[in-house]
Order: structure tokens, then sequence, then C-alpha cells
């Protein structure tokens, strides 16, 4: 299964160079591309991308906003936005979380990590760049001064999935989880989906935002 792909940068060769890194891949891609973000909304809604590889900084509407209307389109099968920035802690990163994007990877990252993580969050998957994740975490949730959203949100959790929960918005993996719980992967997953399930989160970055809005996990 092919998966497709728009890219969405204002600097030409930026996005000439990401079109032919996806498109030298068998399993990917591109089906366009946007200069900027009032372009990207209008290429996603004629093209309906798998994902969507957003820059952040650029005129006429920034990522952020784009990423916004996108996903807040209304449509029955929405595509995954991956976040491409040059700064590892850029200040615009946590609102495009907010704003529903499931990955945030550097735009130095090692081609074939980039193809990987495309792949990741295709499938369904949340991913922010290991290197960053717990240092951006840290960032965003200093933000946070009090709760933004309800608690009841929480209270259909039982106690092992909130377990489960704040580890997760730790930035943990399956198999970080899975010993620091004492269970295998698989279980441990399971308890992931279920979380996301009565949470309503798309995926674990969306899960990040929810626990620190919330106040159930605060800056240490």
């Amino acid at each position: 299964m092919t998966i497709s792909v728009v890219v969405v940068d204002d600097q030409a060769l930026v996005r000439g160079g990401f079109r032919v890194l996806v498109d030298s891949a068998t399993d990917l891609t591109v089906l366009g591309e946007a200069s900027n973000g009032a372009e990207a909304v209008d290429l996603v809604e004629a093209t309906r991308p798998d994902v969507v590889l957003m820059d952040v900084r650029m005129p006429v509407m920034d990522g952020i906003e784009a990423t916004r209307r996108i996903l807040g389109a209304g449509h029955d099968e929405i595509p995954r936005v991956l976040i491409l920035t040059t700064f590892d802690l850029d200040e615009y990163v946590y609102e495009a979380l907010r704003a529903g994007a499931s990955g945030f990877m550097l735009k130095d990252t090692p081609p074939a990590d980039l193809l990987a993580a495309i792949r990741v969050i295709a499938g369904g998957d949340a991913l922010l760049a290991p290197s960053v994740t717990r240092r951006l975490i840290a960032d965003f949730s200093s933000r946070q001064t009090k709760p933004s959203r309800s608690t009841e949100i929480l209270d259909t959790l039982t106690g092992r999935e909130r377990e489960v929960f704040a580890l997760v918005s730790k930035g943990m993996s399956n198999q970080e989880l899975a010993e620091e719980l004492h269970m295998s992967a698989a279980t441990a997953k399971t308890h992931v989906s279920r979380v996301l399930m009565k949470l309503g989160a798309r995926d674990r970055a969306q899960l990040v935002v929810i626990a620190y809005e919330t106040g159930f996990v605060t800056p240490s």
C-alpha cells in the first residue's frame, strides 16, 4: 500500500529535497507541494493525502493555522500532520501539537529516520523526535500555569490506565511502559489504545497535551 504525502515549505529547495527523498521510497509518493499554509489547505482538500509534511514558519498562513484548518475540515478521512522545524524547541511546536499534529521532527533528521517517521504516523501512531521528546514536553508543560481543560474527561480511566497515561505523558515508549509496569509490550500497547479511545485522542502526542492541560501531570 502506497502512502501519499504532501510537502509544505516556503523554500523551494527544501521542498524539492523532501520530494526527491520521499519519492525515492517505493511505498511513498508525493502528491504535490505547497509554499505556504493557505496553499497547503487547498492542496490537501484537492488531493486528500495520508501525511502532510508541514513547515511551521511560512508567509501568508503559518503551519499551525494550516494544521488546524486541515484537521478541522470535518472529513471522515483526515491526514496526519508531521511538523518539520529547524529548531529543536521551536516556540510554535506546542501550538502545533494542540492543533492536532501527530509528529515533530527536525529538518536535519537523517533521511532514513524521516521516511520511517512518515510510515509511523501514517500507521496511526504519534512521533516526537527522540532526541528532544522529553525536553519538548518539559518546555510546553511549563507554559501551563494552571489546568486549561476539564478533568472530567479523566473519570473513565481505571487505576492502571491512569498509570499508563502518566507514563505516556512523560514520553515513554510502549517498551519502556512494559518495563516500568512489569507487563508485556503487547499489554502495554493495549492499555495505551484504551486510554486513547477513552480520552478521544488520535495519538500519543494528543495524550501528552491532554495530560498537561488537565493538570493530570505537572512539571517536576
